[in-house]
């Protein structure tokens, strides 16, 4: 996905933090589903939505709705009329946005190689920037957050996560993977443990 803005810059949400090199759009975008959402504060039918979008995001996003963010980014692309107005937009949203700066030229590549005319848009992005979902704004108004699984699906991600987190409670009942646990952690074995082990191996006589 970094492909798309290689030699580009993106902004941090409430911050003039820069995401410009290809490392740090690789760690930024790198095997997530990419949002671009194109629109504006302004706009009376982007004012309506905004509400709806930045509560989907966040369910899926937000330690307070879910114990792992998803591998969900969105970019904000505007068609804000000054950049007082897109701060402004901004600030009311996730502070996990990223954004194209205000006056970049590439919002109107991007308008132009997405086909967006009239705002409110949302498409939809694999990691390799395929398009998953042209305009995605009746879809998240009607499903809400239960849609990224789809798109999840879809974008063929790769689990970041090698065990959640009911695997290892689960793991903490059945003591024949223990051995697996503690090379995971690599927890050492008190010297007590050591001699009892022995004594049940019969290696040490009571």
């Amino acid at each position: 996905m970094a492909a798309l803005f290689t030699g580009k810059v993106l902004t941090g949400n409430r911050e003039r933090d820069e995401v410009e090199t290809e490392r740090e759009l690789g760690r930024a975008l790198e095997n997530k589903v990419l949002l671009l959402y194109f629109g504006s504060g302004q706009c009376p039918r982007c004012r309506q939505f905004a509400p709806i979008l930045k509560d989907f995001f966040l369910r899926l996003t937000d330690e307070f709705y879910v114990e792992r963010a998803s591998q969900l980014v969105l970019v904000y692309v505007s068609r804000d009329e000054t950049e007082e107005q897109q701060s402004a937009f901004l600030r009311s949203m996730p502070k996990r946005w990223l954004a194209v700066p205000f006056g970049d030229a590439f919002k109107r590549e991007l308008e132009l190689r997405f086909g967006v005319s009239e705002v409110p848009v949302v498409v939809v992005l694999r990691p390799n920037g395929e398009v998953i979902v042209g305009n995605a704004v009746d879809e998240i108004r009607r499903v809400g957050p239960a849609c990224f699984r789809n798109w999840q699906e879809a974008a063929e991600l790769v689990d970041r996560n090698f065990l959640l987190a009911e695997d290892f409670d689960e793991w903490s009942r059945r003591s024949v993977t223990d051995p697996f646990r503690r090379l995971k952690y690599k927890v050492e074995k008190t010297p007590e443990e050591k001699k009892k082990e022995r004594k049940e191996d019969g290696e040490e006589s009571p």
